[in-house]
């Protein structure tokens, strides 16, 4: 099955050139198997290019499934091969309207087992809590994004094309951003409204099915 990685180097006209790696996902120990000597971490990243010449928007957007990949690896060759690994985040519970929605999550080799142990926790929990009836999945999907960029900094994506794409649905997607992007608290505030909105909705439903 594998624990399947993308390994993206930067190039000098800051576009990125993008790899698979079959098992880098598995922990983030690759970061630190990626050298100027060791470009391709001794064949662990496979040598065919998934893509080149791409902006880090779209390695997000085009190719980072949160279903498949665990982890993601942008490489600065120009900086002796300086690795930043990201933790891959799956924020859906597999039927929900978003399939590809998705979170990275900067963590180097130390930190990436907290970081999954906690996402799997919370998401475990907030399943558990849909299905009792406590609160609607859209709500659950807000709070975890949420957590998610409050507690570890999560960069936010869309994978391929939302689900649900009907009008009227009241739903629109968090925008996505990158780490270093400036506009949190308006980010955090929408989220909370999202948030507070399921939660009326949700009590809307029972209170009609009651």
């Amino acid at each position: 099955m594998g624990h399947r990685a993308l390994v993206a180097y930067r190039r000098p006209d800051r576009l990125y050139d993008l790899r698979y790696s079959h098992w880098g996902g598995e922990t983030l120990s690759l970061a630190g198997e990626i050298t100027s000597a060791t470009p391709l971490a001794d064949g662990s990243v496979a040598g065919p290019l998934v893509a080149d010449s791409i902006t880090r928007d779209r390695i997000l957007t085009d190719h980072l499934d949160p279903c498949v990949h665990e982890a993601l690896y942008l490489v600065d060759p120009a900086a002796d091969y300086a690795v930043d690994a990201y933790r891959v985040c799956w924020l859906e519970w597999g039927d929900g309207r978003d399939g590809g929605r998705g979170a990275i999550v900067e963590a180097d080799s130390e930190a990436e087992n907290s970081v999954g142990h906690w996402f799997r926790a919370t998401k475990t929990t907030l399943a558990d809590i849909i299905e009792m009836g406590a609160l609607s999945r859209r709500a659950a999907q807000a709070y975890l994004e949420a957590r998610v960029c409050e507690e570890y900094d999560g960069t936010l994506y869309t994978y391929g094309e939302p689900i649900d794409t009907e009008p009227g649905t009241g739903y629109e997607p968090t925008p996505d951003r990158w780490l270093e992007d400036g506009n949190w608290f308006e980010d955090e505030n929408r989220l909370e409204d999202r948030y507070n909105r399921g939660e009326q909705t949700d009590d809307r439903e029972r209170t009609d099915d009651g």
